[in-house]
């Protein structure tokens, strides 16, 4: 589990996400990567077959293991999405459902 080295620093960046409908405190311009990276359970999905809890890895967008969903938007890369006071973001467990178009 990782900490802000501003750990006590009160600011006006500071906002909320819901992360599995609870309320997580975040910095304004962070990711949710490295939100997530501070919570207890650092892990973003698990794997379709042996549902295995996957983490966050490369945490420059190579790698897809901090696949997340976010509202409105899917599946989105964990280290690359920016956080938004009141944004919604559930792990992914399993495989992904999808919708037949047709």
């Amino acid at each position: 589990m990782f900490r802000l080295l501003e750990q006590g620093r009160s600011g006006e960046d500071a906002v909320t996400i819901d992360l599995d409908g609870q309320p997580v405190r975040a910095r304004a311009g962070e990711t949710v990567a490295s939100v997530l990276m501070r919570e207890a359970e650092a892990w973003c999905r698990a794997t379709p077959v042996s549902q295995a809890r996957r983490a966050p890895y490369c945490m420059m967008g190579v790698c897809f293991d901090c696949l997340m969903l976010v509202e409105g938007e899917g599946l989105l890369r964990a280290c690359q999405t920016y956080v938004r006071d009141g944004m919604k973001i559930r792990r992914q467990i399993g495989a992904r459902h999808v919708v037949p178009s047709c």
